[in-house]
C-alpha cells in the first residue's frame, strides 16, 4: 500500500477519534491492503498522538481467546497502544460520548519491571519480567463499520481499544495461579459474562511473549513500566449511557464503572 494511502487512513481514523465516528471499512476500498499495511497505518497513527502530546504507557493484546475469536470471526491476535489518557480506576464515570460501538472486555493487565524482548521470549521469560498482575476492564471503540470487518481493519483502528479501567488488588506472578483467576461481569446487577483467565491462550501472560516475539520483527521491544493488557477471557458486552458495570474476579477484587 502506497505510503500516502496509509498515511491518509491514519489521517481519516485520527478524525473519526475525534468526532467519534465510523469510516468506512478499510478492506471494503483497499482489498489488496495486508496486516503489514494495517500496522503500518496505526503506527503513523500512533505516531500523530504522540506529536500531539499524548504519552504512551503500554499495549494492549486483543484475540487472544476463542470467545473473542469467535465473537468477531478473526483468528490471530493483534495488538495496539494505549496513551496515559485513556487509563482510569475502578469506580469512574464513563463518558460514553467519548466512544464509538462501545463494549466491554474482562481481563487481566500485567506491569513489567524489566524490559523483554524476543525472538525466543517463552511464557516463563514473560513471567519472569513482570512485576505484578492487576485486573482490568478494556473499553472497546471502533471507528470502523463492525459488519465483514477483517483483522486488518481491526489493527488499522488501534485494535479497537478505547480505554481501560484498573482494579485495585496487584499480584506478582508467583503469588496467584492467573490461569483460574474468575470474571464474573454484570450489567445493571445482571450477570452477563463469565470465564477464566485461562481462556486466554491457556495462560493470560502467555500473550505478553507473545507481543515480545512480534515486536522483535519490527525491531523494537517491550520496556520496564510498560502496562500490557492481555485479552479477554469473555465476550465483548454492549454498553450504553446509564449502564452500570461490576465485575468480580475473586481474590483480585472488584471492578465497577459507569457509563455517563
Amino acid at each position: 500500500m502506497p505510503a500516502e494511502t496509509i498515511a491518509q487512513l491514519a489521517a481519516e481514523l485520527a478524525d473519526a477519534d475525534r468526532t467519534h465516528g465510523v469510516i468506512p471499512r478499510i478492506t471494503a476500498r483497499y482489498p489488496e491492503a495486508t496486516i503489514e499495511d494495517s500496522y503500518a497505518i496505526q503506527g503513523v497513527w500512533r505516531d500523530g498522538q504522540i506529536a500531539a502530546g499524548r504519552r504512551l504507557v503500554g499495549r494492549k493484546i486483543g484475540l487472544t481467546s476463542k470467545a473473542m475469536q469467535q465473537a468477531t470471526g478473526i483468528t490471530e491476535p493483534d495488538y495496539g497502544v494505549m496513551f496515559d489518557d485513556t487509563v482510569h480506576e475502578s469506580g469512574a464515570e464513563i463518558p460514553v460520548d467519548h466512544f464509538s460501538n462501545v463494549r466491554i472486555e474482562v481481563e487481566l493487565a500485567f506491569v513489567l519491571k524489566e524490559p523483554l524482548e524476543g525472538p525466543d521470549c517463552t511464557l516463563e521469560d514473560a513471567l519472569a519480567a513482570i512485576d505484578y498482575a492487576v485486573p482490568a476492564l478494556e473499553i472497546l471503540n471502533s471507528h470502523i463499520e463492525l459488519e465483514g470487518r477483517t483483522i486488518v481493519d481491526t489493527i488499522s483502528d488501534n485494535a479497537a481499544y478505547g480505554a481501560m479501567v484498573l482494579g485495585t488488588v496487584r499480584k506478582r506472578p508467583d503469588e496467584i495461579d492467573l490461569r483460574w483467576v474468575p470474571g464474573v461481569l454484570s450489567k445493571n446487577g445482571e450477570i452477563e459474562e463469565t470465564g477464566v483467565a485461562a481462556g486466554v491462550l491457556g495462560h493470560p501472560a502467555t500473550g505478553v511473549a507473545w507481543l515480545a516475539n512480534k515486536f522483535h520483527q519490527h525491531g523494537a521491544r517491550l520496556e520496564a513500566g510498560e502496562i500490557i493488557l492481555a485479552g479477554s477471557f469473555t465476550r465483548p458486552l454492549w454498553v450504553s449511557r446509564g449502564d452500570a458495570v461490576r465485575c468480580d474476579y475473586r481474590e483480585m477484587g472488584v471492578i465497577e464503572c459507569r457509563f455517563v
